[in-house]
């Protein structure tokens, strides 16, 4: 994987040098969507839990901390506080961590199409990098249809362009079709 993960004293890059603040955690920089590609991750803020074994104990599940957003998803933070507030205190033994059967489950793709909509995506990404936004709509556009349910190509496919004038939608107007529904598997 060539994701990187940066130390906890590392630099945030993308800030100018005198505006740049000391990370207090580790980060993961994931450039090529590595990471939400393999674990087929929809949404952000996102979290997995792992052990100190460095295993998979709960796979990939939205993960608010406050309530900030309520109002936009309709979810508390509280039960997710508290399932992890649970975890912390009894580590595996929590009855929220997951069994490998479950997370086997969970992890595996859903169907032939996931693996077509992820080169779609990478091709596209890689189109657009090289100066090609032409081009890569179409193979934007391609994965969002193999594989509807990905937020993350949508956001950054409507990210990189006029999201009205190449997709004749935003996310703002994707996200209000759904009255208040989840656009994702909670």
């Amino acid at each position: 994987m060539t994701a990187a993960m940066l130390p906890m004293d590392a630099p945030v890059r993308s800030a100018p040098p005198a505006q740049r603040i000391p990370l207090t955690h580790t980060a993961l920089i994931d450039e090529q969507h590595l990471v939400s590609k393999l674990y087929n991750m929809v949404n952000v803020p996102t979290a997995v839990w792992i052990n100190e074994q460095g295993m998979i104990v709960r796979p990939n599940e939205t993960a608010y901390v406050d309530d900030r957003l309520k109002y936009i998803h309709g979810l508390e933070s509280g039960p997710y506080i508290a399932a992890l507030r649970d975890w912390v205190e009894k580590g595996d033994q929590s009855a929220y961590v997951f069994s490998e059967k479950r997370l086997r489950e969970k992890l595996a793709p859903p169907d032939s199409k996931w693996s077509q909509a992820t080169a779609e995506f990478g091709l596209a990404e890689y189109l657009y990098k090289i100066g090609h936004l032409p081009e890569s709509i179409r193979h934007f556009k391609e994965a969002q249809r193999l594989n509807p349910d990905s937020w993350n190509y949508k956001r950054q496919a409507w990210l990189l362009s006029d999201s009205q004038r190449d997709y004749g939608t935003t996310f703002r107007e994707e996200v209000a079709k759904l009255n208040g529904k989840p656009y994702y598997p909670l």
